[in-house]
């Protein structure tokens, strides 16, 4: 039994499992140390854990019958159980890890060491990945040059080599997320969104390596074949491209990144008559989800009713593609990009027509129709305007001028007095812009021109970004609804109701803002009148950009990044950064600001994102 003399109190069962494993493997190393009682019984002194251990095991019926335990029968006590648990000296870890690697290599595994000494085999692996650091590390970490937590740093590569040519180059400045950011700065991490796309298990099969934090709560990983992994993901993209071609298209095209400067035209599908049954079950789906969303308000749900709004949105969504549908016309004159998004799901944008493939125009056609039709067409080519007749009588070109010219005075002054159809016709030629094209022969008498100015060549991935996506997004929902011929657009527009025609305005409106700050370019007003619109739109930029390494961190001065943390955090976080190298500093800083409000002021809308505003007009002035 264990002596009341025993100093041990506190913890007594922590590890016991562990050691009963250890004495099954190897047995009982050191007896117990026991003095006899009154009662005929003998104390355990030293070695209640073992005792313990001991028990568990026979309960278990782990232990031959008849074992014999060795103890050693003292004469007095406490002292001697305070001499074995405070006198002994515990096994420096650098030894322990060691040991561990020895057994490894004398044959046994993994799952074999952890079920000797009862420990779980995700600690055998941690230990044996210490165990097999570069020699210098070990000596640099018993003497006290390394923690732990930096030598754990070290186990992302297998490579003494390469740990040794980091661990030169740290110089004092040797956090662990710094050794472990300088190890893998040419491999990929796991978060990527190829690694997403594709998945890890279809790498790895392919034979790709793979790095592992084996101390990492969330797993991390980095994968080293760069090469292997982009050619993977484009051997994906091109089987779902495949399916695509199987719709009917002429064409599909596979690429990483969307190719923005493709020079073609999109057509979009158009509504299509659905059956009762579809329309009904579209119905009932959204009615269910509907249904959830009011049981469920909080977003914290079931796994079971998760799966179940998963599913209703997916059916919900499958119901509303087949509402559209492309004109097979269409479809066998235009081709689809299939492309990797940043989201890691593969996009699918199909409807571009190229210039090679658009419809060449009709043959001419015979008799009296054919001759009406030349008139019209060619007219200002075969045709002098002198000769052309206007109500049976031909007129000079001078007399048409000038009519024309009592008209056109005469509409802009009709349609000043009717603002309901001055702003149909705005809309109408913002539109036919916006959606149909610019055309010399635009079906508009209004001089009215959008221009949307490019911005990818400012800012490298902006059309793939937050905002573009909504605007894409937005934009093909309206095209599926218009009339496929600009000639048709007038009464379609007149027949949409005002709330509607002034969404799709605005969204046409929207695409000519040009707010870029260029130092060619004066444009001190039209920045201060983009500031005004970000006020009254309440623009909020950081629901669209992120202070990040390769948006801007990685982009501006050393005193830049300590002013943007000073700012977003702390003066006293900044000076912290003070002594890191200027890659060190971006990955910091961003790691810091990532959870704030924080935005350069050229991104500051006036109204208060940040306090101390500076005015965005400066950096135009600046730039001037």
């Amino acid at each position: 039994v264990v002596s009341d003399r025993n100093v041990r109190r506190t913890g007594a069962a922590d590890g016991v499992e562990e050691l009963a494993a250890s004495i099954l493997a190897h047995g009982l190393l050191q007896p117990l140390l026991v003095t006899a009682r009154e009662d005929g019984r003998y104390g355990v002194i030293a070695g209640s854990r073992r005792l313990m251990a001991l028990r568990l095991l026979s309960k278990r019926e782990a232990l031959p019958r008849g074992f014999t335990v060795p103890v050693m029968v003292m004469e007095a006590g406490e002292e001697e159980s305070l001499a074995e648990n405070v006198v002994r000296m515990p096994l420096h870890p650098a030894d322990q890890f060691e040991a561990f690697r020895r057994l490894e290599l004398s044959g046994l595994g993994a799952a074999e060491i952890a079920a000797r000494f009862g420990v779980s085999l995700r600690i055998v692996r941690q230990r044996l990945a210490l165990g097999a650091v570069s020699p210098h590390l070990m000596q640099a970490y018993r003497e006290g040059e390394l923690t732990l937590a930096q030598l754990e740093a070290f186990t992302v590569t297998d490579d003494p080599v390469r740990q040794d040519e980091v661990y030169q180059g740290l110089g004092s400045f040797r956090e662990a997320w710094r050794i472990k950011a300088a190890l893998t700065q040419a491999d990929v991490s796991g978060r990527d969104r190829r690694v997403q796309f594709l998945g890890l298990d279809a790498y790895e099969i392919a034979g790709g390596s793979v790095l592992r934090d084996l101390f990492s709560t969330t797993d991390e990983v980095w994968l080293t074949d760069v090469a292997l992994l982009d050619r993977l993901c484009l051997g994906k993209l091109g089987e779902i491209a495949d399916k695509v071609r199987q719709e009917g298209w002429l064409w599909t095209e596979v690429a990483m990144e969307f190719p923005h400067g493709h020079g073609c035209r999109r057509l979009y599908p158009h509504a299509v008559d659905q059956d009762d049954e579809a329309v009904a079950q579209r119905l009932a789906a959204s009615m269910a989800l509907e249904t959830l969303y009011q049981q469920h308000p909080h977003d914290e749900v079931s796994e079971d009713v998760a799966a179940e709004m998963a599913q209703l949105e997916e059916e919900i969504a499958r119901l509303s593609e087949q509402a559209y549908a492309y004109d097979p016309n269409v479809i066998a004159r235009a081709g689809a990009f299939v492309v990797l998004g940043h989201d890691g799901q593969a996009r699918i944008e199909r409807g571009f027509v190229r210039p090679h493939d658009e419809v060449a125009e009709p043959q001419e056609e015979t008799g009296e129709k054919a001759a009406h039709s030349a008139t019209s067409e060619r007219v200002s080519a075969e045709v002098p305007v002198a000769d052309l007749e206007i109500g049976g009588v031909a007129l000079s070109d001078r007399l048409i001028a000038d009519l024309s010219a009592q008209r056109t005075i005469s509409l802009r002054d009709a349609l000043a007095r009717q603002p309901e159809i001055a702003l149909l016709a705005l809309a109408h030629s913002l539109i036919l812009q916006g959606f149909y094209g610019i055309r010399h022969d635009a079906p508009s008498c209004l001089s009215i021109r959008i221009d949307s100015a490019a911005l990818a060549h400012h800012a490298e991935g902006i059309d793939d970004g937050p905002a573009a996506r909504a605007i894409a997004e937005r934009h093909e929902e309206w095209a599926r609804l218009m009339p496929q011929e600009a000639g048709e657009l007038w009464d379609w527009l007149a027949a949409l109701d005002r709330d509607s025609r002034d969404v799709l305005l605005a969204h046409v409106v929207a695409q000519s803002v040009n707010a870029v700050i260029l130092p060619h370019e004066r444009r001190t007003q039209a920045i201060r009148d983009a500031d005004r619109l970000a006020q009254a739109t309440s623009l909020a930029m950081r629901d669209y950009w992120s202070p990040t390494v390769p948006a801007y961190l990685g982009r501006v001065t050393k005193a830049a990044i300590m002013q943007a943390v000073s700012e977003g955090v702390s003066d006293e976080a900044a000076q912290r950064l003070g002594s890191l190298t200027k890659a060190e500093m971006a990955r910091e800083a961003e790691r810091l600001l990532v959870e704030t409000a924080w935005l350069p002021a050229c991104l500051r809308t006036s109204s208060g994102e940040v306090e101390d505003e500076q005015d965005p007009v400066a950096f135009a002035a600046a730039a001037e």
